[in-house]
C-alpha cells in the first residue's frame, strides 16, 4: 500500500520560503517557526532524497543543480494544488483573477463599458483587461479569455460566438470637401487610402459592382496596425479608410465621418468569438465571464442600446 505523506507540501512550501527569504532564520521569521525547525524541515527533505539541496554557511546559503530542480517541481506542484482547489470553491461562488485580452478599440468602445455591470455582479472577481492589437497566446497560459475576429483555426480551445461586425468606407467632411466625394470604387485611385499594415490573406478592398464581388487595391502615405489610428487619421482630414463599424458609430452619429460607397458595400461580416479553455476544469469565473459577455452583447443587439457590433 502506497503511504500518503501528508506533510509534503508544506516540506515544498518551507523549502520555498527559505530560498526566498535568502536564510533559515529569515525564513523562520516569516513561517513563525524556529530556525531549527526549518532547518530539520529542510534536512529531512534531503535525507530522503539522498541529495543535498542547499549549500549553507553562516552568511548565505546556495541551491544546488538538484535543489533548483526540486524547487521547479514545488513551485508547480503547489501552483497546481491551488488551481485546483480553486476551481473547487469557485463553484460554489465564483472568485479569484480572470485575465481577458482583446484587440485596443474593442477593448475600449466595447468590452470596457461591460465591466462594471460585471464586478457589480461578481464582486469576488478581478478582471485584469489587456488592450492589445497582438494575439495573446492562451493555450500558453498567457491570459484566460481572448476576443479573437475573423475566422478561427483549428484549436483545442472553445470558443463562443460574441456576434460579428461588417466594415464601411468613411471619410471627414473636411476631407471630401477638398479631395471631393467618390462616386465608384474606381474612383479612389484618386484618394488617399489608410489601410492596415497587418498582413492580409489578399491585399485590396473588398466591393460588390454589377452583382459581382471584387478586391480593389488601395493605396495611401499612412498605414497602421489597429482600426483606432486609422479613426483618427480620417476624422483628421487625412484620408479615406475602410473598418469596422463598432469602431465608427458615434462618429458617423455625429457627423465626424460620412458613409461612403454604400451602394458597393459587400456586406461581408466578421464573426467576434470568445476563446477559452474549456473542459470540466474550467474556472467558474471563467464561464461566468464569458456567459456574461454574450448575455451582455446579445441584450445590446436586440435593444438597439449601444452600436456594440
Amino acid at each position: 500500500m502506497v503511504q500518503i505523506k501528508a506533510d509534503r507540501t508544506t516540506e515544498m512550501a518551507t523549502f520555498l520560503a527559505v530560498i526566498c527569504a535568502g536564510s533559515l532564520s529569515a525564513a523562520a521569521r516569516e513561517l513563525d517557526l524556529t530556525p531549527s525547525a526549518v532547518s530539520r524541515i529542510v534536512t529531512r527533505i534531503e535525507e530522503r532524497l539522498g541529495v543535498r539541496l542547499v549549500l549553507r554557511t553562516t552568511r548565505s546559503l546556495r541551491l544546488t543543480a538538484e535543489g533548483e530542480s526540486y524547487a521547479r517541481v514545488a513551485r508547480r506542484v503547489l501552483a497546481d494544488l491551488d488551481e485546483m482547489e480553486s476551481t473547487i470553491a469557485d463553484r460554489g461562488s465564483p472568485r479569484g483573477q480572470i485575465r481577458v485580452s482583446a484587440a485596443t478599440a474593442h477593448a475600449r468602445l466595447v468590452i470596457t463599458p461591460l465591466l462594471a455591470g460585471f464586478v457589480a455582479r461578481y464582486p469576488d472577481i478581478t478582471v485584469e483587461l489587456e488592450a492589445s492589437d497582438e494575439v495573446a497566446d492562451v493555450l500558453a497560459g498567457n491570459t484566460d479569455v481572448g476576443i479573437r475576429f475573423g475566422p478561427l483555426g483549428d484549436s483545442p480551445l472553445t470558443a463562443r460566438r460574441l456576434g460579428e461586425t461588417g466594415r464601411t468606407v468613411v471619410a471627414s467632411p473636411a476631407y471630401l470637401e477638398q479631395a471631393g466625394i467618390p462616386r465608384t470604387p474606381a474612383d479612389l485611385a484618386r484618394h488617399n487610402c489608410l489601410d492596415f499594415s497587418f498582413r492580409r490573406i489578399e491585399p485590396g478592398w473588398p466591393f460588390r459592382e454589377d452583382g459581382r464581388d471584387y478586391l480593389l487595391p488601395v493605396s495611401g502615405n499612412i498605414r497602421a496596425n489597429n482600426g483606432e489610428t486609422l479613426v483618427q487619421l480620417a476624422m483628421e482630414g487625412v484620408g479615406i479608410t475602410r473598418v469596422g463599424n463598432f469602431h465608427i458609430g458615434d462618429a458617423l452619429a455625429s457627423g465626424a465621418l460620412v458613409p461612403l460607397l454604400e451602394d458597393y458595400n459587400p456586406r461581408d461580416r466578421e464573426s467576434i468569438n470568445a476563446v477559452f479553455l474549456g473542459g470540466a476544469s474550467m474556472p467558474a469565473r471563467v464561464r461566468v465571464f464569458v456567459d456574461y459577455l454574450v448575455e451582455a452583447l446579445a441584450r445590446d443587439r436586440n435593444g438597439a442600446a449601444t452600436s456594440a457590433p
